[in-house]
């Protein structure tokens, strides 16, 4: 079935996504009441729990939760889960490579643009993939304090993320569209690698609002090194504009937590590691 999803047209039907959830019509609420019945979405923890008051489908789909429903990790060496999610890998990076699923692996430096010198900041450190279902909240969050360096939009494919796609198709997490998200931290270099997919018409970042759909196949790089975008632990960074994956890169300082292993479910804010000076 790999072969079905290669021949799609997955621009064109994002595209369509795109508009589609943004319509603003009567018709919406019905939709969204479908929505959350057939994914079983919790409304208890959204800030606004009467969908009859979005007005888009999309505006519904990140919806805002109310802060006391996350806690945030509050060690000062702790990281918090940036997503509520599904882990779908965590370990560590081995010559250069990611664990994707049995029998896969794909390169950092592929999943970074084909940036040598910044896959070389990771050698030797940790990954962890996170994946975000429907039902999930779409909000991406900062799982440690960090300054913004650098982000590095990258185009591509937008195969499905779901795991069965995922065991199917060799690399493609490196050949997926995605945005790459480079801060420094006190645990050393950390990059957020924020994955589109099929259906994911858009991935905003709050520095730069919305980074794809952009036209064009080349890669862009946006150098913030000399500038002082400071984000705290728990502090909303981007969001999934329908839902994808988040992919997690450190140093060698980062212990993942034992529990974050495959199939783990995550809330946002909760502890997934530590790190030592």
């Amino acid at each position: 079935m790999g072969w079905l999803f290669t021949i799609l047209p997955h621009h064109l039907i994002s595209r369509i996504v795109f508009r589609l959830t943004r319509i603003k019509s009567s018709r919406v609420t019905p939709v969204i009441h479908w929505f959350i019945k057939t994914f079983k979405v919790d409304m208890s923890d959204a800030v606004i729990q009467d969908i009859s008051s979005f007005p888009t489908f999309n505006e519904f789909f990140v919806r805002t939760l109310k802060p006391e429903s996350r806690p945030i990790a509050a060690g000062e060496h702790e990281l918090a889960s940036p997503v509520d999610g599904t882990v779908s890998q965590s370990g560590d990076i081995m010559n250069d490579h990611l664990f994707q699923a049995k029998g896969h692996f794909y390169s950092v430096e592929d999943l970074l643009g084909g940036d040598a010198l910044l896959a070389k900041l990771f050698e030797g450190g940790r990954f962890s993939t996170i994946y975000l279902a429907p039902y999930n909240y779409h909000r991406i969050h900062m799982p440690i304090t960090g300054r913004l360096k650098k982000m590095i939009h990258v185009p591509g494919r937008l195969f499905s993320v779901a795991q069965w796609t995922v065991r199917a198709i060799p690399r493609l997490f490196a050949r997926n569209e995605r945005v790459v998200c480079i801060f420094s931290t006190p645990s050393g270099p950390m990059a957020m690698i924020l994955v589109g997919a099929i259906n994911v018409a858009a991935i905003e970042t709050v520095w730069a609002g919305l980074v794809t759909p952009p036209k064009g196949k080349a890669i862009s790089e946006y150098d913030y090194d000399h500038t002082e975008k400071d984000f705290a632990k728990g502090e909303e960074m981007g969001r999934f504009n329908m839902g994808s994956t988040v992919i997690l890169l450190t140093t060698e300082k980062v212990e993942w937590s034992q529990f974050l292993k495959p199939g783990q479910t995550l809330k946002m804010g909760e502890l997934i590691g530590q790190f030592k000076i």
